[in-house]
This record gives structure tokens, sequence and C-alpha cells, in this order.
């Protein structure tokens, strides 16, 4: 019964946001009493830290899977862009933002795991390409990983990128585009072109 209140909460959440969904949409979303929701939970900030370390456990584990295939470093990226806009519906409802604005506990917690699950795969991601050639030679490559992360973790932001005027799709597309012409050898860029035509055919 846990697991099914979590994945109810989580499909909820994604679709309209950790603000406006309360314990009562889930329950009818059931077809349960909120009584039998609050054994399992005391409150909703519990509901939502469960909700979100588990998404984030299907997240890192589908991003681990990925990188363990070793594709072309510039595919790899496409394909985590694509795996996680899928499990996380493109974040219609910016859940991260949302995280950030109304249970800023839970997002200072689940950020410190994200940033370690980024910063790996993306350090190796670029440490490949600059062996294939198709990255460039001399890159401070600590730094470029840590700009990665917060760029990502920026875009969400619907204060600064509201989502009237930039879907969630749009700007990793654009900040796809940014880092990798940025690090592309004229090889990688060739290679680029090929994968992002692609990718948003």
């Amino acid at each position: 019964m846990r697991d099914k209140i979590i994945l109810k909460s989580v499909d909820l959440f994604l679709s309209y946001g950790f603000k406006s969904v309360t314990m009562d949409d889930i329950a009818n979303a059931l077809g349960m009493s909120k009584k039998t929701i609050y054994q399992h939970f005391s409150n909703k900030t519990m509901l939502v830290e469960c909700t979100t370390l588990f998404m984030h456990k299907i997240i890192s584990e589908g991003i681990n899977k990925i990188c363990s295939l070793n594709k072309n470093p510039i595919e790899e990226i496409y394909d985590i862009k694509h795996f996680v806009a899928d499990h996380l519906k493109n974040e219609k409802s910016s859940p991260q933002f949302q995280l950030k604005k109304y249970y800023p506990t839970i997002y200072k917690s689940i950020k410190i795991d994200q940033f370690d699950l980024i910063y790996q795969c993306i350090k190796t991601n670029i440490g490949r390409g600059v062996e294939l050639g198709i990255y460039r030679q001399k890159m401070n490559i600590d730094f470029i990983t840590r700009l990665y992360f917060s760029c990502v973790m920026a875009i969400k932001d619907d204060d600064i990128f509201p989502l009237q005027t930039f879907s969630k799709t749009m700007l990793m597309e654009n900040y796809l585009e940014y880092h990798l012409r940025g690090i592309c050898t004229n090889k990688g860029i060739q290679m680029f072109n090929v994968i992002s035509e692609k990718h948003n055919s």
C-alpha cells in the first residue's frame, strides 16, 4: 500500500506540483480515505520527502544504466536528457523549483545527492570525450562539470525562466547546445550536428 501511495503521489506531484496537490487529492485519486494515507505517512511533508527520494532513486538508476553503456559522449548526454524528461514529465509543474520554494529542507538534502550523481556522470562524460578527440583538450573538467550542474539547476527556476515564456524542453535543448558547442572540437561539432538533428527531428 505504501508503494502504491508513493507512485500515485509522484504522478500527481509531477503533473500539478507539490504545492497544489493536497492529501485529499491523493486519497481521491487512489479511491481510499485520507486516514489510510496517514497510517503510512504522518503528514504531507513526509510524503513529499519519500516521493522525492523515490524519484531520485529512479533517475539515478536510469542515468547510471545509460552511462554504463559507454556510448558516444554526445549521444549519452542526449539519452540522459530524454530519460530524465520522460520520467519527470518534462517538468510541466516545475517540481524542482516548487521543492526549493515550499520544502527547502528536503530540497537542500536532495540537491546534495543530485550534485554527486551529475558530477560523476558529467566528469566521466567529459573525460571520455577528451580522450576521443570530440571535446577540447586542456579544459578544467572540474570547473566545467560544476558549471554544468549549476546551469541545469538555474534553468529550473521559474522566476528567471517563467513557464509562460520558456518551456522546460526548449530550455534544456538550448542549454545542451550551449554546453556542447563550448567544449566540442571541430570533430565533435560535426558529431553534435548529426546527433542533435536526429534527436530533434
